[in-house]
């Protein structure tokens, strides 16, 4: 009998002989065994320890010759007992190793949880609904963005997934609220990583990661698997070829293919060290106001208390995760999209656009309970289509992302820069010093210095006087540059919906 209830000391009787396997065995290098075994007699406490690769039949002979000298047995016992622990270790491996590959099952809703999902997703205003239950899971402020990142995680399940970054300086709680929303998707489709290897993506199994969430903590932890994760969001499947061993000791190489699509979400404070990643997700830059801080501590308190209804916060993110399992893939198709348009100021349109387009798609994915099944006359494939009020809910959320990609300043610098323009106006002041903003808005040096010289580039904030010895005295050039962009993307985005409400029995009409 092979005893494995411990791991790392596996147990094995035989007749005449107790074998115990210290280390249990490696799951990896499925063309050797190799164990460190402690062999002794039944009726005897004499111990031989011994490294061996059991699959190895000159290591295994020499071995039965020792055993059967030092414990004084016969060679045909001690070859039957290492014949029967080997098999037996082989197959204990080989179940192992089926018990990883095997994705966990995912739980079946109970038909009362069944007809409340059912009944949630078919609710008129969905969508202020579920930002609604998000705020009672427990997930304070950004109202926006955690919608936005509830949206772009059920993207997964479509075949346009999206991909997010949030962003903001430490401990404003980016990963915090990362993984609040991530608590409201099913545990089975998500895979959460804090710290990545160069290599960590080609080892999965083929179709481990196909229309998976994975959530990384922390990019900057995650530098060297960077090119690997892009290739995995942009062509959906990534390859590999190694070089690999077999049994006789020869060299192969083997091809390693791991496929998507997958919706990728990682929290950072660098916005530029990662610009090719950032080109591929939406931007999410997390509230750092005053207010914000306000309501956080506000609820840290009702918790500390004893004032927050929690089994409230469980049963808002029950029903979310509930409504996540009862959605099913489907093709989403836009009759709208060739009406559609992007701000002339965004920066690289093309895979702007793409995104606005998909994140369009995503909303009438989660609403595919509310829309009519179609079939395509030429291939039968079922479809649901996009309507006018997913546009506009898009339009309202997107518009936050479109002004920061319209901006020629990133994020923190814009954060920065308004913060100076708010105390310029709150104080009636039209000049200040370096030392003034950094002790008013408490900046370290550093960061203004490049700030400042970001904002002088741009040619929004000039030198009003003074001389490098004395210092100067600096001015803001504009003060409604952000809210004039602000103003045109929504301006554009509302004609566009007037314009389609007024072409919406013509597009109905030539759809497919």
């Amino acid at each position: 009998m092979l005893d494995t209830s411990n791991p790392n000391h596996y147990h094995f009787t035989a007749r005449h002989l107790e074998i115990t396997v210290l280390g249990g065995v490696r799951l990896n290098k499925l063309d050797s065994l190799r164990v460190t075994l402690s062999i002794n007699k039944t009726d005897s406490s004499e111990k031989l320890r011994h490294n061996i690769d059991l699959y190895n039949n000159n290591q295994v002979e020499k071995l039965v010759r020792k055993v059967a000298e030092r414990l004084e047995t016969g060679t045909s016992i001690t070859r039957r007992a290492l014949q029967e622990l080997t098999d037996r270790l082989e197959t204990h491996r080989l179940k192992e190793l089926e018990a990883l590959d095997s994705e966990p099952m995912a739980r079946e809703l109970t038909p009362t949880e069944l007809r409340a999902a059912e009944a949630f997703l078919k609710k008129k205003d969905l969508l202020a609904r579920t930002n609604e239950l998000i705020g009672q899971s427990g997930v304070i402020g950004e109202h926006t963005n955690r919608l936005l990142m509830y949206i772009i995680f059920t993207s997964r399940k479509s075949n346009n997934p999206l991909h997010c970054i949030s962003l903001g300086s430490s401990g404003v709680g980016k990963t915090h609220l990362q993984s609040k929303v991530g608590e409201l998707i099913p545990e089975t489709d998500i895979v959460d990583m804090t710290v990545l290897s160069e290599n960590a993506f080609y080892y999965f199994n083929r179709t481990e990661l196909r229309n998976k969430l994975i959530l990384i903590e922390d990019l900057d932890g995650a530098e060297a698997a960077l090119y690997p994760l892009r290739e995995l969001q942009s062509k959906r499947s990534i390859t590999k070829r190694v070089s690999h061993k077999d049994r006789n000791g020869n060299t192969k190489t083997i091809k390693l293919t791991v496929e998507g699509p997958v919706s990728v979400a990682g929290c950072t404070t660098q916005e530029s060290i990662y610009e090719d990643n950032s080109n591929r997700s939406f931007l999410l830059y997390i509230d750092e106001s005053e207010a914000q801080d306000e309501r956080i501590m506000q609820y840290q308190r009702a918790v500390s208390a004893g004032q927050a209804n929690e089994q409230e916060q469980l049963k808002a993110a029950e029903l979310l995760r509930n409504v996540q399992m009862l959605l099913r893939p489907i093709k989403v198709i836009n009759p709208y999209a060739m009406h559609l348009a992007l701000p002339k100021s965004v920066f690289k349109p093309r895979r702007t656009n793409a995104h606005y387009l998909q994140f369009i798609e995503a909303i009438t994915f989660y609403k595919q309970m509310q829309r009519e099944k179609r079939y395509d006359k030429a291939t039968g494939e079922e479809y649901i289509e996009t309507e006018i009020e997913d546009i506009q809910e898009a339009n309202e959320l997107i518009t936050e992302v479109l002004l920061r990609k319209s901006d020629i300043l990133n994020g923190a610098c814009r954060q920065f820069f308004e913060l100076l323009k708010a105390y310029l106006k709150a104080n009636g002041e039209s000049t200040f010093t370096n030392a003034e903003i950094r002790r008013a808005l408490r900046i370290h040096p550093s960061n203004q210095k490049r700030y400042m010289l970001q904002l002088g580039q741009a040619g929004l904030v000039r030198k009003a006087k003074g001389n490098k010895r004395n210092g100067y005295l600096y001015e803001v050039v504009s003060y409604d540059e952000y809210q004039n962009t602000q103003t045109k993307i929504r301006r554009l985005l509302d004609d566009i919906v007037t314009r389609l409400q007024g072409k919406r029995d013509v597009v109905v009409q030539s759809s497919p």
